[in-house]
């Protein structure tokens, strides 16, 4: 487990923020919460809907943040693709299913995933990660992402991708 330290908040708010956020590994006991987690962000169309059985299966490639009474406040998937065939590049990894609920947002949670999952990429020897956001990608840009051909991208990935979703692809090399 990891443990990530909040930011400081404004004194008003600093007593009902937490000391540190653990971020751990999920499990398939964890499938029901992350869907739930989810589910707000799907209503938005941030993400895509996923049944209970997808959460169950790729629960594995969770890290997940938990609030100090165990709820999950947060949570982001890496899934790892390998090289493909004849392209000269290493495997490669997608980041997908990034939310933190909106009561915890703005205290470092979703810095703290994206980091756990950035050394989560590393311990795999990963070439290079990607992801596909509908949003600014602004955190993923504060920490080395930038865009991506679709080309580059792992193909079994840009397959599964929406193409009615409008989402900019970004890359960070490892």
């Amino acid at each position: 487990m990891i443990t990530l330290a909040s930011r400081t908040a404004p004194r008003s708010d600093r007593a009902a923020l937490p000391d540190a956020f653990p971020v751990r590994s999920a499990h398939s006991g964890d499938a029901a919460a992350l869907a739930t987690l989810s589910r707000p962000f799907v209503r938005s169309g941030a993400l895509r809907a996923r049944p209970l059985s997808l959460y169950v299966a790729d629960a594995a490639d969770f890290l997940v943040a938990d609030a100090p009474d165990g709820t999950l406040r947060g949570c982001l998937a890496l899934r790892v693709h390998p090289a493909a065939a004849g392209t000269g590049r290493g495997a490669s990894g997608v980041l997908y299913n990034f939310c933190v609920a909106p009561g915890s947002q703005g205290r470092g949670l979703g810095a703290g995933l994206l980091t756990a999952a950035l050394a989560r990429a590393d311990s795999h020897a990963l070439s290079a990660l990607f992801t596909a956001t509908t949003g600014g990608g602004e955190l993923f840009r504060r920490h080395g992402f930038a865009p991506a051909h679709v080309a580059a991208a792992p193909p079994a990935w840009v397959d599964s991708l929406s193409p009615d979703r409008n989402a900019r692809i970004l890359t960070r090399s490892l």
